[in-house]
């Protein structure tokens, strides 16, 4: 029996495998609006096997944007976009997912399409990027020090921005608190300078997420919520697993129901040593620390490793990325290998499967 191949269920939602695509950023929006390149892309992955599929870091206001060609959700026209993208991954067998994103500091930089890195300029299509603190990631514009007001504002814009989402029929939804975005930027202390309510202690850096947690909760309290998390900056000085664990155990206290362990992306000199499962430790530690479901990503590219991963206890599911970039029906082919027995064959498929 294999355990990469066992449902899953978050709160009433059940997941039909572990074996999950990981939000990925396609640059190819319009004014926040999702294109039917989207549409293509995340259907192939149902169709593909995913039990399920989480649609890119959606932008929840138009500054959280990473770059001017990102998602969003910050508007009725941008929803009623996702909704027949939705339709066509639950009609597949997928659990629908969507990560919901400010990109802080980050934000309104050149897209890896364009040629150019750093800041698009305000001249450019740019805007003016916000933080917990006027400190700028390097090579890229300052940013300015959100106030209490603007806090709020961010605040507003996840709930609103949850709400869109289930009404464009989203099953699950993904907070991103990691990869050096607003979130993160608030938790580690290389980029939270603040000595007000959201700085000093851990207790300070976690209120915006508390918060954010509390007011996607309000406004989707049948909808699941997961958690991505940078469990490591790779830095001196910076956020660690154990900060990552306290913090996840008070996300889950506040309704939190699952757990994306990842890492890095906050400063330009993080140092990380990769390979396959490289990030694994840190999702174990996470499960093991704050007793926590998680799931686990980093260069886990086939269905032997996976395997291993959830049959060791070392986490509850696996996400994957440019696995499924290379084969959209990554899960089709993990249940062969593996000699899973599934009833989600696409019959049109069907031929393939021995």
């Amino acid at each position: 029996m294999s355990t990469l191949f066992t449902p899953l269920s978050l709160r009433e939602i059940t997941l039909r495998n572990r074996l999950w695509v990981s939000p990925m950023c396609q640059y190819s929006a319009v004014d926040g609006v999702p294109q039917e390149w989207h549409h293509t892309h995340l259907a192939q992955f149902a169709s593909g096997g995913a039990g399920l599929v989480v649609a890119e870091a959606t932008a929840v206001s138009p500054e959280g944007r990473i770059s001017p060609e990102d998602t969003g959700l910050w508007n009725d026209g941008q929803r009623d976009a996702w909704k027949p993208i939705v339709a066509a991954m639950r009609a597949r067998g997928a659990v629908a997912a969507v990560q919901l994103a400010h990109a802080g500091r980050k934000a309104s930089t050149w897209s890896p399409f364009s040629g150019r890195r750093g800041t698009v300029a305000e001249t450019e299509g740019g805007w003016q990027t916000v933080a917990p603190s006027a400190v700028a990631f390097d090579g890229f514009a300052d940013p300015v020090a959100l106030d209490a007001a603007g806090i709020d504002r961010v605040v507003a814009d996840f709930a609103a921005a949850a709400q869109r989402a289930v009404e464009a029929g989203f099953e699950v939804l993904e907070i991103h608190a990691a990869h050096g975005y607003l979130l993160h930027q608030f938790l580690s202390p290389l980029s939270n300078l603040r000595d007000d309510e959201y700085g000093g202690s851990l207790e300070n850096r976690a209120r915006l997420l508390l918060r954010v947690i509390d007011a996607v909760t309000d406004a989707s309290p049948a909808v699941p919520l997961m958690v991505r998390l940078s469990a490591t900056d790779w830095a001196d000085g910076g956020w660690d697993a154990d900060q990552t664990a306290t913090v996840a155990r008070w996300a889950a206290e506040r309704g939190a129901d699952f757990f994306d362990i990842s890492s890095g992306g906050l400063v330009a000199h993080q140092r990380i040593t990769t390979g396959p499962g490289y990030q694994v430790h840190l999702a174990a530690h996470v499960r093991r620390a704050a007793g926590v479901p998680v799931s686990a990503v980093g260069m886990i590219d086939d269905a032997a490793h996976a395997e291993r991963i959830l049959s060791s206890g070392e986490a509850d599911a696996v996400m994957a990325g440019r696995e499924w970039l290379r084969d959209p029906h990554f899960a089709l082919r993990a249940a062969a290998e593996l000699g899973a027995d599934i009833d989600y064959w696409p019959k049109q498929y069907l031929r393939a499967r021995r």
